[in-house]
């Protein structure tokens, strides 16, 4: 019996090629059979499809069809951020180009822990991360840096270790708005409690912030949040930074959703502070149209980042670094690292700064136009103007129970992907609009379908 091909080497892309036509065969059928942004059936439908395409985890005889059968069953029974009714979450539609560029990192499977398993993908990823690291902040960023993540929760953990690191002692303090990620990653790391500040509009409190710093014993690490999940808000960057830099507090902005808007010319002013933040997190999975997952770390002095260096003799020896070969462990907590740079220097690279400002424009657009047709609309009531492009809104006369119902009853018939959020007391339908190919009359369908779903 012949041995099964390899994805690299010479027999590689031949190989490759053969195969790659059977997953695209798989995810158009896939596609066609689920028929809309989700799949029919709720949790129990879509389990017993993937059961039945599954059959035995380790059968005794290998199936030549699994490839096909198993990607066609992933694709009926996904979620598809690339349908215009799928608007839940900030989980974007991948590029094209984006995804073709993860085949190729897959295929060569270098592994960012040394540099002889990695030469070009390491150089690839210091250039590139360094870059995007200047841009967050202002291009003043001379000593700036960037660490590749697995997404906004690693890079706020990783944010609040490098503060620790540097001040032990230091207390957290963050807003009422704030990704849960920050405080978990306190306890993990085991800082005291966090001091929460009040976000009574949805934004971090300037005041009640100043008020923290004056009265409570230091060191403090003051995260602000640029793009909340529930509602895309942005927290008064430029008085948070005043207030750290007047108080002596380390600054980390999480940037993982509203960070995008640093390619538009025409968004970029609402990130105005950001350049003076210590760390800030990245996600370009969200609003960069990268394949999961694409989250980055920038620093703005690459010295803070000598808290995190390791010593394995096999990977990074004293006289191999002393030679010239570079040392990876100091890059991040974990040790296998796939070139999740790859993508991201690829598409950068392909649409330019120009290319991707016009995605996030078009993105905000969209979500003004959705915003209006809620407001004008007599049945129901919107939260707010979207300051990116989520979009919180909820029928007038619905209870949080009928809220929570005709969400789940889009999910369930597979109709329309809608999140909710928890606003001012109350339970809001949420749409977070990521996919620049959604045209207004999906926004006026994905309406109706809400009124539709809705009791009179």
């Amino acid at each position: 019996m012949s041995m099964p091909p390899l994805a690299s080497g010479p027999e590689g892309p031949p190989a490759l090629g053969l195969l790659l036509n059977t997953v695209l065969d798989a995810l158009r059928d896939g596609t066609t059979a689920r028929g809309g942004p989700l799949p029919t059936g709720g949790p129990e439908a879509v389990a017993a499809r993937v059961r039945d395409a599954l059959g035995d985890v380790l059968p005794e005889e290998g199936d030549p069809e699994a490839l096909y059968t198993l990607v066609r069953a992933l694709a009926e029974g996904s979620a598809d951020p690339a349908h215009p009714l799928c608007a839940a979450h900030l989980h974007c539609p991948p590029l094209a180009v984006a995804a073709a560029a993860d085949l190729a990192a897959s295929a060569l499977n270098p592994s960012l822990d040394s540099w002889d398993q990695a030469p070009a993908a390491s150089e690839l990823e210091a250039l590139v991360a360094h870059g995007l690291a200047e841009l967050t902040a202002g291009g003043g960023g001379i000593a700036a840096d960037a660490l590749v993540t697995t997404g906004g929760t690693e890079s706020n953990q990783l944010a609040l270790l490098l503060a620790r690191e540097a001040h032990h002692g230091t207390r957290l303090i963050h807003g009422a708005n704030a990704h849960h990620s920050l405080p978990r990653a306190a306890w993990l790391l085991g800082l005291p409690d966090p001091v929460v500040v009040p976000a009574p509009s949805g934004t971090l409190d300037p005041a009640a912030l100043d008020e923290a710093l004056t009265h409570l014993p230091g060191p403090h690490l003051v995260a602000a949040t640029a793009g909340t999940t529930d509602a895309g808000l942005i927290d008064p960057l430029p008085e948070i930074a005043a207030l750290c830099a007047g108080h002596g507090a380390r600054l980390h902005i999480d940037a993982a959703y509203g960070g995008g808007l640093l390619f538009s010319d025409r968004h970029r002013h609402r990130l105005r502070g950001l350049d003076a933040a210590d760390t800030v997190t990245l996600d370009l999975h969200k609003l960069g149209w990268q394949p999961v997952a694409a989250g980055l770390l920038t620093v703005r002095n690459r010295h803070h980042l000598a808290a995190l260096h390791q010593h394995a003799d096999y990977l990074n020896a004293d006289d191999d670094t002393g030679a010239g070969l570079p040392d990876l462990l100091a890059r991040s907590l974990r040790t296998t690292r796939r070139p999740d740079i790859l993508k991201i220097a690829v598409t950068l690279k392909t649409l330019g700064r120009q290319g991707m400002g016009r995605l996030v424009d078009q993105v905000c657009e969209r979500a003004a136009e959705f915003a209006a047709l809620v407001d004008k609309h007599p049945r129901f009531e919107l939260y707010d103007r979207p300051t990116i492009s989520t979009v919180v809104f909820r029928p007038r006369t619905a209870t949080d129970d009928t809220v929570a119902a005709v969400r789940r009853k889009l999910l369930t018939d597979g109709r329309a992907v809608i999140g909710r959020a928890r606003l001012d007391g109350r339970l809001w339908l949420k749409v977070t609009l990521l996919n620049p190919h959604t045209r207004p009359d999906d926004l006026a369908a994905l309406l109706n379908l809400v009124e539709g779903t809705t009791p009179r």
